[in-house]
């Protein structure tokens, strides 16, 4: 069906957008908040009583009476204590130099935070995406914020310029992106959904 004012993006793995006009400002309700740009009142159940435990909102937004409320929610850095290294290690990335521009931009402290918890969860396979994911989304922040970062490399989450055959631009790796392009699946070039400017 179709909902002007609504697009979504999803890469068919770790990363889900939604983008909503600004027309729905405060008229939307649900796990994504009301849009109403207070982060007070995010948590904020469907009986409309403001909540400050995850689990409680969580619960709280259930479509079926069948699925089992989640009574508590464990640091994945806490359940594998193993992972929280590497996880630190990688993500500190958001907080270098590599992210610079960005920082007085967009704050990199909850991306931070974010992206140790999802990659320490991620320990049964899928590490690197989870990692990839979570600073993906930094890098989204701060492209929206007018920060433009070009941060994936060969040795960090590849980029397809490493595909190339020599002397050839086959695939091409833009960290910006543009609003709308041409591509196979739109061989116009037209749009009629406004994007955001995507990796």
């Amino acid at each position: 069906s179709k909902c002007s004012g609504l697009v979504l993006i999803w890469n068919r793995k770790t990363t889900l957008m939604i983008k909503l006009s600004s027309t729905f400002k405060g008229k939307v309700c649900g796990l994504c908040g009301n849009y109403d740009g207070a982060i007070k009142n995010d948590f904020t159940t469907g009986s409309s009583e403001i909540v400050i435990n995850p689990a409680v909102f969580g619960n709280s937004w259930k479509l079926s009476s069948n699925c089992p409320d989640v009574n508590t929610t464990q640091n994945p850095c806490s359940l594998y204590s193993h992972r929280r290294a590497w996880s630190e290690k990688h993500c500190n990335i958001i907080k270098s130099e590599v992210f610079s521009a960005c920082h007085d931009k967009v704050e990199p402290g909850q991306y931070y935070d974010a992206c140790v918890t999802d990659t320490c969860g991620c320990n049964t396979g899928g590490d690197c995406e989870c990692f990839c994911s979570a600073v993906g989304a930094y890098a989204a922040a701060c492209n929206e914020a007018g920060a433009c970062v070009k941060w994936r490399t060969p040795t960090i989450c590849l980029f397809c310029d490493y595909y190339n055959p020599d002397g050839e631009c086959e695939w091409h790796y833009a960290p910006c992106g543009k609003p709308c392009m041409k591509t196979c699946r739109n061989p116009s070039g037209k749009c009629y959904n406004k994007l955001p400017a995507l990796e």
